[in-house]
């Protein structure tokens, strides 16, 4: 298996360990009846999980800074399947909760390891590629995990989910185990520097960077189907179309932001997904009330949005290398924490002013992502810091 597939592969596992986390939003209903607790008490299950991921996975990346990689991705599995079995078994609402502490560390570890492995085998200068193929499987758990979930628990219930999830699991350890070659970790990394890169401000600006891109988008995806029906002529049908176009535009977007962060570098490749997608949120948040209108400006939305993703861990790996799973796990942990403060902002939005406020929100906390970026890069290109960084990245992940 030449590395490219060995790259595909680690997309699709990813694909099916990160369902874990969203296919709950589908079954929140039969969840809240088989454990007698009403749906918003069933929905703890989302803030439970996104807190445990963000706060133990970089703790586990950190404290398994030396290990083998391939080892790492494999004993992440191992927690993934045991959190499965924890889901099925045992029984109450507080076992679930704890299993989902257990997918929350092993998925999100994963997703770590499975994004540095296929940087660091990925052909020289294509890097940003291999991280947003992995992306791409990530994406697809929000497009097709949610719908497929559904179908499973209506047909066979909700626990036949994490059977499938931690048989794939089990069975994905086997195919690491013989396909992916031994992948040197980090360099150990004393604690105090590690605490000592959170001070760094080029990283503090890219994690600032990261949070507000994220709050943007965040914001309005967890609002988009009120959105669309209240701010737009949409139907429930035309939702549905809409909601599918969407998901097909954040696939294109992942693989795409990898292909021009590798080809055009990170500024212009970072700065033009951003500038488009701002652009592509007052549109929809003015002009786009006909569906003919809203549903291009949607995809377009979505598109450079996960666009993004590639060029924003790349750019926080360059500035590290030599601690890039560090990195790339506390990346993950401001998703998680912007994504938990987007529910909020957003609903004030909403009660407070319309809709429509939720869109224009997420416009801003984007512009202001950008303006981060155009600061940080400015000051990194007077003193030709991006292109040493990224060749020392690139030479520290070769070797």
């Amino acid at each position: 298996m030449n590395n490219s597939w060995k790259i595909y592969m680690l997309a699709f596992i990813s694909f099916f360990v990160s369902t874990s986390e969203y296919v709950i939003a589908g079954i929140l209903d039969q969840i809240a009846s088989w454990a007698n607790i009403s749906v918003p008490a069933a929905g703890q299950l989302i803030t439970v999980f996104a807190l445990a991921n963000a706060i133990g996975s970089p703790i586990f990346v950190m404290a398994t800074t030396k290990i083998d990689r391939r080892y790492l991705l494999m004993y992440s599995l191992a927690i993934v399947v045991i959190g499965s079995i924890l889901t099925i078994t045992l029984p109450g609402f507080g076992f679930l909760i704890v299993s989902r502490i257990v997918l929350a560390i092993g998925g999100g570890v994963f997703v770590i390891g499975a994004k540095t492995v296929a940087a660091k085998h990925a052909a020289p200068g294509e890097q940003a590629g291999a991280i947003g193929t992995v992306i791409m499987g990530f994406s697809a758990s929000l497009i097709a995990g949610v719908p497929i979930g559904r179908v499973m628990a209506a047909a066979y219930g909700w626990q036949v989910i994490f059977v499938a999830i931690g048989i794939l699991s089990l069975l994905a350890i086997f195919a690491v185990a013989r396909t992916i070659p031994p992948t040197a970790g980090d360099a150990p990394i004393p604690l105090g520097k590690q605490l000592a890169l959170l001070k760094n401000p080029e990283i503090l600006n890219g994690f600032g960077v990261t949070f507000f891109w994220q709050l943007g988008y965040a914001m309005l995806y967890a609002y988009i189907v009120p959105f669309l029906l209240n701010g737009t002529s949409m139907n429930e049908r035309e939702v549905s179309i809409a909601l599918f176009a969407f998901g097909i535009a954040t696939l294109v977007g992942s693989k795409f932001g990898g292909f021009m962060t590798d080809r055009i570098g990170i500024p212009r490749s970072l700065m033009g997904s951003m500038l488009v997608q701002v652009i592509a949120l007052v549109m929809l948040s003015s002009i786009a009330k006909s569906t003919f209108a809203a549903i291009p400006f949607l995809m377009l939305w979505a598109f450079s949005a996960w666009s993004s993703g590639p060029g924003l861990q790349f750019n926080l790996v360059a500035i590290a290398p030599e601690a890039s799973g560090i990195m790339l796990s506390l990346y993950g942990s401001i998703l998680q924490l912007s994504i938990a403060t987007a529910g909020g902002i957003g609903g004030i939005a909403v009660g407070s002013a319309s809709i429509r406020a939720v869109g224009w929100g997420a416009a801003v906390s984007v512009a202001i992502a950008v303006i981060l970026a155009a600061a940080s890069f400015s000051r990194k290109q007077a003193g030709g810091f991006v292109m040493n960084r990224i060749e020392e990245s690139q030479e520290t992940w070769r070797s």
